[in-house]
């Protein structure tokens, strides 16, 4: 699994925008991507150079657009297999696309329970979020509302997590020294745990052999 992560972090790398909607795209038809950290690494990669701007428009931004329209392929992709190969494709070809038999019942349940709106709300569920739209064309869902609540699920999810990136990268070597004074604090402090636990054990050791 982590070489098959590498090899879409090298696709969003060497390609660029091309390379970040081929893996976006893939992310939304039950490809194990990992969109969830394809969208701050890109954003990442934007603060660092690796996305040119266009004009004055920040490259995070070109990132979220460009990330937020291969979702939206890949998803009305993978609802129309669902509206139009229906359950027989589920049966048959589910386990391709990463959905298999025995979750059907839950998603359905899931789905009747919040209605239309499990589409927004699968946009934000890791690893649910690359398969959501496949029971949403075997629902038949209207297609407008399925892009509506699709486009705004994927414009907050991409746009948010390109911001980060692009806030992380810029701001890297600080983070990065934050992070290596709170590796050192959190190593003293299990430390002294240790040490401490070790010290109260032999206390009541002392105190067990004494009573005896």
């Amino acid at each position: 699994m982590e070489h098959v992560s590498q090899i879409f972090h090298d696709l969003v790398v060497h390609l660029g925008y091309p390379g970040l909607f081929v893996v976006m795209f893939l992310g939304n038809i039950g490809t194990p991507v990992g969109t969830e950290v394809v969208m701050p690494t890109a954003g990442a990669l934007a603060a660092q150079g690796h996305f040119p701007a266009l004009g004055t428009l920040p490259a995070w931004i070109l990132v979220a657009i460009v990330g937020t329209f291969g979702e939206l392929c890949g998803a009305t992709t993978l609802y129309a297999v669902g509206h139009f190969g229906g359950l027989p494709f589920v049966h048959r070809y589910g386990k391709y696309v990463g959905f298999k038999e025995r979750e059907l019942g839950h998603v359905q349940r899931f789905y009747a329970r919040f209605g239309n709106w499990a589409v927004l709300l699968a946009r934000f569920v890791p690893f649910v979020r690359g398969v959501a739209s496949l029971p949403a064309g075997l629902a038949r869902m209207p297609l407008p509302l399925f892009l509506f609540f699709t486009a705004l699920g994927s414009v907050i999810f991409c746009f948010g997590l390109a911001y980060l990136g692009d806030v992380a990268g810029k701001n890297l070597d600080t983070i990065l020294a934050s992070l290596h004074k709170a590796a050192l604090a959190i190593i003293i402090i299990v430390v002294l745990a240790i040490a401490g636990a070790i010290v109260w054990w032999r206390l009541n050791a002392k105190k067990r052999a004494a009573a005896t």
